[in-house]
Order: structure tokens, then sequence, then C-alpha cells
């Protein structure tokens, strides 16, 4: 082999075999730079360095790199990408995560915020702004409006729309046909178009109702390819109950599960009174169902990053302290049930021994079982109409797995105390506190959804609760039963 070829193969290698993540290359390489200028070296070719570094990179791995900064560096990077290149500054900005996003808003220019809101498609700069504080919002609408009056305008629309409604998400900025257009002319209308629309995925026909727009019928690009160019827009478009929309009111997560059911790119939204004024498209729905799987999965916990950053210490411990302190209440029987059986706990100490193992496994099981009702909720696979269904198929599953740990933790418990019957109540305390850890999982989520409260929130606190009365009792009841065997 050639020694060309020979470095062309070693170059090939290196390629393939280097597995470290691009962000985390550039972390490596930018962060001296970074720790440099804020002590205050500010050297000018560092920055250079620095820019040169960022230009050309992908806004996902910069905003990546921002997030494992801390925020004053993170805030640094994105003013020299910026300089370098704002268009790809504006990207990066919108890909950070909210708080992150505010801490820089907060404290950067308002012109300079502006100028990148500018950048970005209006729905996108709406969400921005919407996570600044109020004050700080119209600071940033009044700075892009000295730039770019009709953006402003579009911002302070999009957010007149209740926050987490379609109407926060959509543009109207999409391909319009008419629909006596024929296929020839639509193409061209379609090379005509703004270069900033959304998608040309869907196409929308339109009729004009005065200022407003009617919307008649929506057409694939791909049924336009396929279609002889002097067909009328009219014969091929789909048109009448076949139409999908949704209102500018209609919840985010409704509308990201229409478009899953309906496997489409785009929903037409359309206003109070039935006009046509957006579309919103499948990247910002599944930004939606992203960031509610994270915010159900954290409140199930009983956190939500996101809104406890924004609250007070105070505000912070009253949205939390409630299900705390219901929780507190509802442990104290299991206290109870525990002092009324403590005489049995002397005459065997070795079942105390258990009860942790009992109750971590069928918490487990419950927090399981609220996580899949909550989900499920959410998505729209459950619901309260069907809550039977839901809870028989859980309960049964749960059967399975509570006659599997009982007979397990049975005999571990017959062989360490060497009495059968000791096992048969350690396992059979097993089996009934995860039935009944299963069934509380299943069940509270769907009664607090029932009951307008948050099943997230209320589901995780309650059920181990509730579980600890229930399997202690069990437990202890058992044990009372078979003392005379058990010592």
């Amino acid at each position: 082999m050639s020694r060309a070829g020979s470095q062309e193969g070693t170059e090939i290698a290196k390629t393939t075999t280097n597995t470290t993540p691009r962000w985390e290359e550039l972390l490596l390489r930018i962060r001296p730079i970074v720790e440099a200028a804020l002590r205050g070296g500010d050297d000018a070719a560092d920055l250079r360095d620095l820019r040169a570094a960022l230009t050309g990179t992908h806004p996902a791995d910069v905003a990546l790199v921002m997030e494992h900064l801390l925020p004053p560096e993170a805030a640094l990077v994105l003013a020299q990408l910026q300089q370098a290149d704002e268009a790809t500054a504006a990207e990066v900005l919108d890909e950070l995560t909210p708080a992150l996003s505010r801490y820089i808003t907060d404290r950067a220019s308002a012109p300079a915020v502006a100028a990148l809101l500018d950048r970005l498609p209006m729905d996108d700069a709406a969400e921005i702004v919407s996570e600044a504080s109020p004050a700080r919002q119209e600071e940033l609408i009044d700075a892009l409006q000295e730039r770019a009056p009709e953006d402003a305008a579009e911002v302070r629309e999009l957010l007149g729309y209740t926050e987490d409604t379609v109407g926060r998400l959509l543009t109207d900025k999409f391909v319009r046909l008419s629909p006596g257009q024929t296929v020839d002319e639509a193409f061209a209308h379609i090379r005509r178009s703004d270069p900033d629309v959304e998608t040309v995925n869907d196409l929308y026909v339109v009729e004009r109702a005065g200022e407003d727009e009617r919307l008649v019928g929506v057409l694939s690009i791909r049924s336009l390819i396929r279609a002889h160019p002097d067909t009328v827009v009219r014969a091929i478009m789909t048109k009448g109950s076949e139409l999908v929309t949704v209102s500018v009111d209609t919840d985010q997560q409704e509308a990201a599960r229409m478009i899953s059911q309906y496997d489409i790119l785009a929903l037409p939204v359309l206003d109070r009174r039935g006009f046509l004024v957006g579309i919103v498209t499948i990247d910002d729905m599944i930004d939606v169902l992203v960031e509610e799987f994270n915010e159900d999965y954290l409140k199930l916990v009983g956190s939500d990053a996101d809104e406890m950053d924004r609250k007070t210490p105070l505000q912070v411990a009253k949205l939390r302290l409630p299900w705390l302190v219901g929780t507190m209440f509802i442990e104290l029987f299991a206290g109870v049930v525990i002092s009324r059986y403590d005489w049995v706990l002397k005459e065997v100490i070795l079942l105390a021994s258990f009860m942790p193992v009992i109750s971590a496994i069928s918490g487990n099981v419950g927090l399981q079982a609220a996580a899949i009702i909550v989900r499920g909720l959410d998505t729209g696979h459950v619901s309260v109409g069907n809550m039977g269904k839901a809870i028989r198929k859980e309960v049964l599953t749960a059967v399975l797995m509570a006659l599997a740990c009982g007979l397990m933790l049975g005999t571990i418990g017959a062989i360490w105390s060497r009495r059968p019957t000791f096992g048969i109540v350690i396992g059979g305390a097993m089996t009934a506190s995860m039935l009944t850890a299963s069934f509380l999982g299943t069940a509270v989520p769907i009664l607090s959804k029932r009951m307008g409260f948050d099943p997230a929130t209320s589901a995780g606190p309650f059920e181990t609760a509730f579980q600890d009365v229930i399997g202690f009792a069990v437990f202890l009841w058992l044990a009372s039963l078979l003392l005379p065997w058990l010592r």
C-alpha cells in the first residue's frame, strides 16, 4: 500500500473508532478559553478562537455544551457566537432549556435578544419571550418592535393565547393554494412562496372571506406530484369531514395525540369563528410530548424542576407541603397499626426484619402502576370511562408478580426462621401488600383525575402511604393469628 493510501486508511480508522460525541469534544476545547475570559483575561485572540470553534457547529451541539457550563459561561458563549453567526446563535437560544434561556435573556441587552428573536419563527420567539418575567417581556417586545413591527405584533398575538394551547405554537407561514388552480399553477405558486414557510409537505387550500381565510381542503405534496399537470386542485384535495383541524384553544397534548392518531405532519388551526389562522407542525408537537413526559415524571416523584425554578421558596413550599402533610397523616395510621400489634413484634422480633422489604417492594409495584396509568391518562390510552378495564388488567398482572415474590420471600423467611409458618406469614403479607399497592397505584391516579386533581402530583405520595397502612395491617394480623406456631 502506498504511503498516501496508508494515511487515508488511518484517517478513516480514526473517524470510525472515535466515539466521543461532538459536543463533548467542543466542551473540552472551549471550556479553558471561557474560564480564562471570565477570570478577566479577555484575550482577544482566545475569543477569536472561541468564535472559530463555535462557527459551523450544529446548534444542538452548542446548546448541549452550554447546558454543561456555568450560566455566566454559557452567556459568554452565546454572546460570542452571536458576533460570529447570529442565525446560528438564534437557533441555539431556541434549543436551550427554559431555565438557561431565561437566565441569558434576563441579563443580555434587549436589542441583542431582539436580534436573535427576529431570526426565529415567531412561535419559537414567543415561547422564549413567554419564559421571561412580565416586565422583561415588554422590554423584549418593544426592542423587537423597533426592528420588525410585524414580528412584534405576531409575538403579542401568540402570547395572547392561553398557555399550553395550540394558539401559542401556531405559525401563519404556510403555502396557500386556491381550489381552482391547476397542478402546474400550484407548483409555480409554491416556487414563488415565502422561503420561510414552515413546511411544504402539506398545502392548504383556502377561499377568501373578507379579511379572513376559510379552509376548504388540504393537499399533500405527494398527491400534487402524482397528479396530471392539468388537474384542478379541487379534484385531488382532502375536504369536508375528512379534514382534521384544531382550534386555537385546543390543548397542546390533544393536538399531539391527533397528529399521532392521524399520521400527519401538521395540523391546520382555526380561530374561534372557524377561520384558518395558522398551522402547528410535528416538530413542535414532539417538543410538547417530550416536555409533558418530563413534567409528569418529575411530578410523579414530587418535583417539577422548571416550575420550582420559577417560584420563590415560600411558593414551592405551599405547592408541595399539602401532599406531604396528607401523606404524613396517612402514614400515622401505619404507626397506629404497628403499635396495636407491638406485642406480636415483641414475641417474634424477626418479623421486624422483613417489614422494610415488604414495604419497599410493594411500594415500587405501586409506583410502577401509577407511572403506567399517569402515562396512559396523558396519551389517552386510559380514561376515567375505562377505569375498570385498566384496574382489572393491572391487578391481574400484579397477581402473577405477587405470587412469585410472595413465594420467594416466604421461602427465604421459612429457611431463615426454620419455621414454615413464618414463611407463610411473610409470603402472604408480601402477596397481599403487592396486590394492594397495585390496585391503589392504578385507582388513585384515575380517581384524582375524576376529582379534578393532578394525578401525577397526587398518585405517588397517597399510593405509598395507603399501601403501608394496609400492608402492615395484613402482615401483623396474619402474624397474630399464627403466633402460636411462630414462637
